[in-house]
């Protein structure tokens, strides 16, 4: 009798193959699936060493597949490394104020405060007073010696006061790099707001990441992972190009950080790579040369660690009307591209230029895009590049894809190309959404039903630090398109149902890994990456979800996260 090493009986085991069977138990044997069946079938594998776990109906699902976040950038934006300036945190800029005094009240003069994770969108006086924004003057009378850089929830917009302008040699004459902003008032006066690639003005005089900060962050960020039940991870920034991003976390000496951790086999997640040879702003010659000159570190175990391919930044994002739309915003513009170029069609050829040299390196090539007209540009650059020379199973996608079309996600699945979107970023912003796209546009943003419907490969990640990493959250989204505001339904027509909602975070995100055959469903012979939650997912009311904990996380049959029960009184 082959005994399992773990079994576990009285649940319900998600196991996400082709037809979505709901088991009730599971074997574990050598890190691998062993079987899937009733309790009776699985009760007939234990042996006297076999560890039993009764689930009493709890779930168990594939380890979650984050498959687009920022892991050493989360990290450093997790309290105590950074400020938390998110909602619900702070609700005013009377509350930003006070966060900040009291840092400053703690620091020496002259020392940075950092934080992260602010939205215009639930701040009380912008809600209340018209044309009411962030200004640096708010941050000056709190921290008049202290440089202070905040960085908004998405990352593609910071709020800085004097002193960091100062410091950096930023005022109203310094040229901006191509599709970014930096506002000015009514005075002609810099308002301390930074957009896009106007943000590395700033982040270049940020006091620089030590070697050591960068792995206590990563290491602090896997930890809080593993406590989601997050198994999997693809961190899509790591290079030369991601120095002046989120303080230089996503720097090249991240890839270093990543690929020791890995050799010493303490990573604790399965981790996959994107480089970024050029940051905003680049153009494709930078790109090629930069791809050329990193130094790809080897893998000693592929299904731990492995660099699959580089990122594109083709536009900004749609709340700061940097993405690149068909359609003008509400007030007006169309946005842009955000790399190198002074026209419309040289952009579109410095995109399409960095599509190409990725995927003729070898490379898979994900392209952040957002607005409808930048996805177009670059679904034609991707299957244009694949046309003249093809390759087999490159697995391309796009990153968020917010306004993709009905006909350009057929395009895409006719031409193996898939789709990253962000359920949590969509229950964070739908409310604000309508101020900048208008009512319908905001209501589709992120059409998952039309995903489903046309047979793209669809995957859905956090995106973290721009949301915690919470797929709990994702999944109700998924199946009701509440927002976090308001609640309100945004586009109840593109609402999905629990299966297609959850294999976008496990066998789909998989096949984003080129590893459909070995994780992101449980079957036999597959790796035993396990998310145990306390409840049943399949009758729960979807209100109630992202209320669901995760209650242990198995990494290759390793239990690598255990919550510990509450004591009652």
């Amino acid at each position: 009798m082959s005994y399992a090493d773990a079994v576990y009986t009285h649940g319900k085991v998600f196991t996400v193959d082709e037809n979505f069977t709901i088991a009730t138990a599971l074997a574990v044997r050598d890190g691998l699936v062993h079987a899937v069946g009733t309790d009776a079938e699985i009760d007939a594998l234990t042996g006297p060493d076999t560890v039993v776990t009764d689930l009493g109906g709890k779930t168990i699902l594939p380890g979650i597949n984050d498959s687009h976040l920022h892991a050493i950038a989360y990290g450093l934006d997790t309290p105590p490394l950074s400020l938390d300036v998110s909602f619900p945190t702070v609700r005013s800029i009377a509350d930003v104020r006070e966060l900040v005094r009291k840092a400053a009240a703690a620091a020496a003069d002259g020392e940075w405060i950092i934080g992260t994770g602010w939205d215009d969108g639930y701040l009380d006086e912008c809600l209340t007073e018209s044309g009411r924004t962030p200004t640096r003057w708010d941050l000056d009378e709190v921290s008049p010696n202290n440089p202070v850089f905040l960085q908004d929830f998405s990352r593609h917009t910071s709020w800085v006061n004097s002193a960091a302008l100062a410091l950096a040699g930023v005022d109203e004459t310094t040229p901006l790099p191509p599709g970014s902003l930096m506002p000015v008032g009514e005075d002609g006066l810099l308002t301390g707001i930074v957009m896009e690639g106007a943000q590395a003005l700033v982040q270049r005089v940020l006091p620089a990441l030590t070697r050591e900060r960068r792995e206590e962050a990563l290491r602090s960020a896997i930890s809080i992972l593993q406590s989601e039940g997050v198994t999997s991870f693809t961190d899509p920034a790591i290079g030369p190009g991601g120095e002046a991003l989120a303080g230089g976390a996503m720097g090249a000496e991240g890839l270093a950080v990543y690929a020791d951790l890995a050799r010493r086999g303490e990573l604790g997640a399965r981790v996959n790579l994107l480089l970024l040879p050029t940051g905003m702003s680049g153009s494709a010659e930078d790109f090629g040369q930069n791809l050329a000159e990193i130094d790809v570190p080897e893998s000693v175990d592929p299904r731990m660690f492995r660099v699959l391919g580089v990122k594109v930044f083709a536009d900004g994002i749609p709340p700061s009307k940097t993405a690149w739309m068909h359609e003008e915003y509400v007030g007006g513009g169309c946005g842009s591209l955000c790399v190198g170029g002074d026209t419309d069609e040289r952009q579109v050829y410095e995109v399409t230029e960095m599509v190409r040299i990725g995927h003729e390196a070898g490379y898979q090539v994900g392209v952040h895009v957002t607005g409808d007209r930048a996805i177009d540009t670059v679904a034609d650059a991707i299957i244009a590049a694949q046309t003249a020379h093809p390759r087999e199973d490159a697995r391309h996608y796009l990153i968020h894809g917010d306004f993709i079309s009905e006909a350009t996600l057929k395009h895409l699945a006719d031409n193996g190309i898939g789709v990253n979107m962000n359920p949590t970023i969509k229950w964070t912003i739908a409310d604000l959404e309508v101020g900048v796209v208008g009512t319908e546009r905001a209501a589709y943003e992120w059409p998952y039903r039309s995903a489903v419907e046309s047979g793209v490969h669809l995957m859905s990640s956090s995106d973290a630090p721009v949301t915690p990493p919470d797929w709990r959250q994702g999944i109700s989204t998924m199946i009701l398109r509440e927002s976090k505001a308001s609640g309100a339904v945004s586009g109840p027509d593109q609402c999905i149902g629990l299966a297609d909602a959850v294999r976008t975070y496990t066998i789909n995100a998989a096949w984003q890994d080129f590893a459909e055959d070995w994780k992101g469903s449980l079957e036999v012979g597959k790796v035993a990456d396990l998310c145990i939650l306390d409840g049943d997912l399949e009758t729960i009311d979807p209100h109630d979800i992202p209320a669901m904990q995760v209650v242990s996380t198995v990494l290759g049959g390793k239990v690598v996260f255990q919550r510990v029960a509450e004591s009652v009184a």
